[in-house]
């Protein structure tokens, strides 16, 4: 029996420790917005956020996961500043790499409230988007810095 915390809410899940996050995510708690994409943690679509750092679910033993604060993109807020600023600047095409996308520009963010244009790329480069949308995500994530500057 793992004990998760996700989104705020502890979960008591019967699964092997040794599953990886993105599927106990997506299968056992039903939270789908995370993404498969490579299974090998090298696209980004399976970004989440454990105790505050961006991770990559796809190779996250849930193991690994137990008594730590997960946040998928259904628990960052609505109003939250990245996914204001990714409505405004028209970030999503087909949509499929986006949550993965706003997570890790919230643990940017959350990280460096005032990146340069040079800190983004390094932060996004592991985040594939397959339309690319990779100059409305920078702008997007200018956008969300200002926004949360200005509070």
């Amino acid at each position: 029996m793992i004990s998760l915390r996700v989104n705020g809410k502890t979960y008591r899940i019967n699964v092997s420790p040794d599953r990886m996050l993105l599927w106990v995510i997506r299968e056992k708690l039903g939270l789908t917005g995370t993404k498969f994409g490579c299974g090998m943690a090298q696209c980004g679509a399976c970004t989440v956020h454990m105790d505050g750092h961006a991770v990559r679910s796809c190779v996250t033993p849930v193991s690994s996961a137990s008594g730590k604060a997960i946040v998928t993109i259904e628990g960052l807020p609505k109003d939250h500043p990245v996914k204001q600023a990714w409505i405004a600047e028209q970030v999503p095409q087909c949509g499929y790499c986006q949550p993965g996308q706003v997570m890790q520009a919230a643990a940017l963010l959350a990280a460096n409230p005032s990146p340069a244009e040079t800190d983004i790329l390094r932060a996004m480069n592991g985040n594939l988007c397959r339309c690319g949308t990779y100059p409305y995500i920078k702008n997007a994530i200018l956008r969300a810095s200002r926004q949360m500057r200005s509070r």
